[in-house]
């Protein structure tokens, strides 16, 4: 079994000098498919249930569905709560045998967001299970828009919640279909300075592949999340599989025809964290 938390996967990458992919999981499809391409690279892999995913599949089959992966699984495989809104949620999280939550208080004032996250950091670490915090606000795509992370107001927020992760804004924003636009540098290299804590980049589909690289081997950045890249991945995949014979009607039998194509553009996903290099 390679069940893993997040802490586990996260520390050594940010010693090592390379990123862990957190992919965003919609089905069955799509998580089976990035443990297949994590192990052909040889890598950790966090499988992460986002609210979309969430409102399709109760947390409880979630858990069961990415702990099974994990049991069967050659390389550590991270149970990943994206975006938990509530305390609520992230305790069901819990109790659904998730190995790390991600506790969203991005959109309330700085004390607030500290204050919650720090109690579900300590739920969290009570089970021993670890946690991610967001500082700043990470914005969408032709919706919200984006607040930069403070330097100082990251380092109060690491050193009062205890988080083992620590989302950051610095120009990232969530459902970027394009890869034109760029991180900005010298922020992160100021949140480094002031903390310790390993940094995680949301929206990491918009992030230039060349970019990516450059912060896994050179910056505490040791998690970028990927969602938007490989759901056109697969929805390509899928349009291709139904287009070439109009006839079919097994949803089984036309799903099947995406895991390949799944499969390899993942692995392209993960090759430019290096983390295959280090393993």
């Amino acid at each position: 079994m390679t069940l893993a938390t997040l802490a586990q996967v996260l520390q050594p990458a940010l010693a090592g000098r390379y990123a862990v992919a957190g992919l965003v999981t919609l089905g069955w499809e799509d998580m089976r498919a990035y443990v297949a391409a994590a192990e052909a690279e040889g890598c950790p892999v966090i499988l992460q249930a986002g609210p979309s995913c969430r409102a399709h599949t109760p947390l409880p089959i979630l858990g069961k569905m990415f702990r099974h992966l994990a049991e069967e699984a050659s390389i550590p495989v991270v149970a990943h709560l994206d975006h938990g809104y509530t305390i609520n949620e992230c305790r069901e999280a819990l109790e659904s045998g998730f190995t790390s939550i991600m506790y969203d208080g991005s959109r309330k004032p700085l004390s607030q967001n500290i204050d919650e996250t720090a109690e579900i950091v300590q739920m969290a670490h009570a089970m021993g299970v670890s946690c991610e915090g967001e500082i700043g606000f990470v914005g969408y795509s032709g919706g919200e828009k984006s607040a930069g992370t403070d330097p100082a107001e990251a380092a109060k927020f690491a050193h009062q919640t205890g988080v083992d992760a620590m989302a950051v804004s610095v120009g990232n924003v969530h459902l970027q279909q394009d890869q034109e636009g760029g991180l900005d540098l010298e922020r992160i290299r100021a949140i480094e300075a002031v903390t310790s804590v390993p940094l995680v980049i949301h929206g990491g589909s918009g992030v230039p592949v060349a970019q990516r690289t450059l912060l896994a081997t050179t910056s505490s950045v040791c998690k970028f999340n990927i969602g938007t890249e490989l759901r056109m991945a697969f929805g390509a995949a899928l349009r291709e599989a139904v287009d070439a014979d109009l006839s079919r009607f097994d949803r089984l039998t036309i799903l099947k025809e995406t895991h390949d194509p799944l499969v390899a553009a993942t692995r392209t996903v993960l090759r430019a964290f290096r983390a295959s290099e280090k393993a």
